[in-house]
């Protein structure tokens, strides 16, 4: 099957370092693990547009056909969201050369080039082609909530519009589920006419490719704090008197990391080397570092910046646990990447119980943590008395480290979600689909 992949979103790079650069890497790679040829439209590379020197292009991702359209003639906030919609638009007419079985487009402001393309190819070939529609966030309510928004009222016809004419809306969670069907009821494009369906949506949430995770590990630099695991794709924790704090997601507030540096310091026990390693930049990493260095903890603390993706299975081989902090929010909608990667690491992870977290690290009847520790969201104290509890028992962080990985690959991988996805697509069956 041939698959146009639609990346039209300008603050993501194909080839850059968030964690949506990676959801969408490996999505494609999971297409053509099993069988099928992706091409990828989107409008950069790189972090930065042009700049093949911010491009991490990973060596089995080489030859992968990738066509952009660059965002131009923008002076201010304003005009760069128009600017954006013309952009997406050309990547539907570039797309439209070729003939496709599947669009797949991951949802951004201002686009619908994955519907704009099905109507081309239409009219070119006389076939209907499906429309998936990938909704990782209610990017409506963040853009007006953390940034700015001017053509507001475009931004949701072009949102509605696409919801209601692809052919499947694949989110991330529950909540975001329940955002999207709420977006799609108020098209026009369901409220015209008898016989106009409904596109299904179905729960798609974020995986891992554990086979990244599960490579030899590399010999460690002088450098690397003394607990990093050196020989075993679930890390070793019989070593040395030490303990590596770990986290990977990009500097904001909704990640918590304030929290989790105030719970280090907290919880830091002097006679055991503790450390903690983040990994990611952001808005935050100044106020972060500062903090570190109130709470006097500045040389326990090394801030890696952002990292390429193929270096984070070798940097968690440094750690001895993952956190994923998060604090109290209304409706936490997040899929979390990190604790995913920290369970294919073999890592066991301390966390807020939020969201679907408690599901990933709760034993087989929800009863139980097996995989990890919970904390309630925004506790710092909590936080501090988890991360003490793991470091003092080396046997319970490689039991839980061990079924992290075990669950990791039986329930969680890339190739799993994309086959399941193509499953709702081809036979409207699936296993997490959602009533709306």
């Amino acid at each position: 099957m041939k698959i146009a992949y639609v990346l039209a979103d300008p603050g993501i790079g194909l080839f850059g370092a968030k964690g949506a650069s990676v959801h969408a890497q490996e999505m494609i790679r999971a297409f053509a693990a099993m069988g099928h040829e992706v091409t990828v439209y989107c409008l950069k590379r790189g972090t930065k547009a042009g700049d093949t020197s911010t491009e991490t292009v990973p060596e089995d991702l080489r030859h992968l056909p990738v066509f952009t359209a660059a965002v131009t003639g923008a002076k201010d906030t304003a005009e760069r969201e128009l600017a954006v919609l013309r952009a997406a638009s050309r990547l539907a007419t570039l797309a439209a050369d070729e003939d496709y079985d599947l669009i797949y487009e991951r949802y951004s402001l201002f686009s619908d080039a994955g519907v704009q393309l099905a109507q081309q190819l239409r009219a070119h070939t006389g076939r209907k082609v499906p429309v998936v529609m990938e909704i990782n966030a209610p990017l409506l309510d963040e853009q007006r909530q953390h940034r700015s928004l001017h053509h507001g009222q475009l931004a949701e016809e072009i949102t509605r519009e696409a919801f209601a004419q692809a052919y499947l809306l694949s989110c991330v969670s529950e909540p975001v589920a329940a955002w999207a069907a709420r977006q799609r009821g108020k098209s026009s494009a369901i409220q015209d006419g008898p016989g106009q369906r409904s596109p299904r949506i179905v729960v798609t949430p974020n995986g891992v490719n554990t086979d990244r995770f599960s490579a030899a590990p590399t010999p460690l630099h002088d450098d690397a704090p003394a607990g990093a695991a050196m020989s075993s794709a679930v890390p070793s924790f019989n070593r040395a008197p030490s303990f590596t704090v770990g986290f990977v997601g990009t500097l904001k507030p909704w990640h918590g990391t304030e929290q989790l540096l105030e719970a280090f310091a907290s919880a830091a026990d002097p006679g055991q080397r503790w450390r903690m390693e983040i990994a990611g930049d952001g808005p935050q990493r100044a106020q972060l570092e500062s903090l570190a260095a109130d709470l006097g903890i500045s040389d326990q603390v090394t801030f890696h910046g952002a990292v390429a993706p193929s270096r984070i299975p070798s940097l968690l081989r440094r750690f001895d646990v993952g956190a994923a902090p998060y604090p109290q929010v209304q409706d936490h909608y997040f899929s979390p990447l990190k604790v995913y990667e920290y369970m294919a690491a073999g890592l066991p992870t301390v966390a807020s119980a939020i969201g679907e977290i408690p599901a990933l690290l709760a034993g087989p009847t929800g009863a139980g943590q097996d995989a990890g520790l919970l904390v309630p969201a925004g506790d710092v104290q909590a936080l501090a008395t988890a991360l003490s509890a793991l470091a003092q028992d080396v046997e319970l962080r490689t039991a839980m480290g061990a079924q992290a990985r075990r669950r990791a690959v039986e329930k969680h991988s890339w190739i799993r979600r994309a086959a399941d996805l193509l499953q709702a697509v081809h036979t409207g069956h699936s296993p997490v689909e959602v009533s709306a």
